[in-house]
């Protein structure tokens, strides 16, 4: 259903927290500019966790309503809770949104037959199309193929953002799920090896800073210009590692931010970027050629 390099967008932040809508519409015209294929809304990139209901519909609706139908729109709509998750979907739903992506419940650490449940739950009761998102070292939840493959069967269940970094998994779900589910690489040092074992494309942190570097080299890969898409990632590598020298989206809002995008805002208990890691990321984006 969507292909090549998906950004998993920041959300600006004035200084006192709230979100700075000005930056946002730069933020889009940035990525449509440079040829993101889709925008992930409010995922955890996003800071999705401390963003209020109210605030992650609006911001929803609001990069819906600035996209103008140039680039689709997935809203990040994941919880630890069930109920939430619905309410969530449902305003990525009422926003106009073109999917929505749901990370595996966080802390809670339910079975496989509850993550099932869940995500079942949600597809039977929001008419969307729906990405499931794993992500183990985020969450300490780990959706095994098993459970993906049952989940394939729900009809508004269309793919799945995969972060294990298992290019094995990878394999295993296409051949058992086929086309029924497509399958994103959500690793960005990953991306690269995913694609060319099959996946549609990547939901990724790097593009914030390299969109057009990330569309050339997803564009290579998903077209089996292996050594071409090889010659692009060798100059993204840094930025894979770099946007990762803190938890992320820390690094990834300084880089926005120096490159004259977005102010320095990120809301708690996240903090801004450790002095000591400046240099680095600051060298990747020079490599890249971000700045």
């Amino acid at each position: 259903m969507f292909s090549g390099s998906m950004v998993a967008l920041v959300t600006p932040m004035h200084d006192d927290g709230t979100v700075d809508e000005a930056s946002l519409q730069g933020l889009i015209d940035f990525h449509v500019a440079n040829g993101t294929d889709a925008i992930v809304a409010v995922g955890t990139t996003g800071e999705s966790s401390t963003l209020d209901y109210d605030e992650h519909c609006h911001v929803m609706r609001r990069v819906v309503a600035m996209s103008a139908g140039r680039v689709p729109v997935i809203g990040g709509t994941g919880s630890n809770s069930t109920h939430e998750a619905v309410l969530l979907t449902e305003g990525a739903r009422e926003a106009g949104c073109d999917a929505a992506l749901l990370v595996t419940p966080y802390y809670n650490k339910p079975t496989q037959e509850g993550l099932y449940q869940h995500f079942r739950r949600v597809a039977e009761s929001v008419a969307i199309p729906q990405i499931l998102y794993n992500v183990p070292g985020r969450t300490a939840c780990d959706m095994l193929p098993d459970t993906v493959e049952r989940l394939a069967e729900q009809e508004n269940i269309v793919g799945l953002k995969e972060a294990s970094g298992s290019v094995e998994r990878v394999e295993s779900i296409l051949e058992a799920c086929g086309d029924k589910i497509d399958i994103y690489c959500g690793e960005d040092p990953r991306n690269l090896a995913l694609m060319l074992a099959g996946a549609k494309g990547c939901i990724s942190v790097t593009a914030n800073v390299a969109p057009n570097q990330m569309h050339a080299m997803c564009h290579a890969a998903l077209n089996g210009e292996r050594e071409q898409a090889e010659h692009i990632d060798a100059y993204l590598a840094a930025l894979h590692k770099g946007l990762f020298v803190e938890t992320s989206p820390i690094p990834v809002k300084w880089a926005v931010h120096k490159m004259g995008l977005i102010g320095p805002a990120i809301r708690l208990p996240l903090t801004p970027l450790s002095e000591h890691h400046h240099e680095t990321v600051l060298q990747a984006l020079k490599l890249a050629g971000s700045i």
